[in-house]
């Protein structure tokens, strides 16, 4: 049995100017539907993989609003999504995303491990 010390925010990023995603673009609708296809079957087998460390599933990110002393704002980030995992140390949380279907089959760019300081978590 694990034992665990912390939960992490895993934030995967995305960066639409990269090549990754110009290649993307460059595909057939049928290319892109095909690779959709692989990508949602991995992530399904890398969530049933992992299903022990996953805190909270979370999700896909939308459009972002920006508040600040300036107001709202629409602003673009580079943040697609995330997952809060559960792990001995930070870097065995950040091993456990290695070779995800984010950006080993997806055009994206890879995902920010951030432990949860203090969090009251249940």
């Amino acid at each position: 049995m694990r034992t665990y010390t912390g939960h992490y925010l895993a934030v995967f990023t995305s960066n639409r100017t990269s090549s990754k995603w110009r290649a993307w673009y460059a595909m057939t609708k049928a290319e892109q539907d095909a690779t959709d296809e692989a990508g949602l079957a991995a992530l399904k087998a890398w969530d049933e993989a992992n299903a022990a460390d996953i805190f909270y599933a979370g999700g896909a990110l939308g459009p972002t609003k920006r508040t600040s002393e300036a107001g709202v704002a629409d602003v673009v980030n580079e943040l697609t999504g995330f997952v809060v995992v559960r792990a001995p140390p930070h870097k065995a949380a950040a091993r456990l995303l290695e070779d995800h279907p984010h950006f080993t089959i997806f055009p994206c760019d890879g995902v920010d491990v951030i432990p949860l300081l203090g969090a009251r978590l249940m």
